[in-house]
């Protein structure tokens, strides 16, 4: 198969980014009310330094449903050094991406930069409508 199509034209560009400072509460928060499985997090210089997941929500969660009471921040419980994407990398590779990583989404750089989101979904319904 072959595809000019690259991560920029089917990339999220509308995505929540949080700061490693932010109190967990607030982050789990952005994430349901957005509907997304992921946020980029940013250090002060707006570079990327890892990601939090619907899953890395689930311990803090529990934690507070049985406490009452949410501890932590971001950084307490985001993965650090994401895998990220380029806006350059074309459909096939971002596709491989998710094959050869267990992620649901991936932060996408753009000459280092963070600039957006790639969700699976989006790949696999550009290989669809490629297909």
């Amino acid at each position: 198969m072959s595809t000019d199509l690259t991560v920029a034209a089917i990339m999220q560009t509308d995505c929540p980014v949080l700061a490693r400072e932010m109190p967990i509460r607030r982050a789990v928060a952005l994430l349901v009310e957005g509907g997304v499985a992921a946020a980029s997090v940013t250090d002060e210089s707006g570079a990327l330094v890892g990601i939090l997941t619907q899953k890395d929500c689930f311990r803090p969660a529990l934690h507070a449903s049985y406490y009452q009471e949410w501890k932590g921040t971001v950084a307490d419980h985001m993965t650090a050094g994401a895998v990220s994407l380029s806006t350059s990398d074309d459909l096939i590779s971002a596709a491989q991406a998710f094959l050869d990583h267990p992620h649901r989404v991936f932060p996408v750089l753009d000459e280092g930069r963070l600039v957006g989101m790639l969700r699976r979904a989006d790949v696999l319904a550009a290989l669809l409508r490629v297909g």
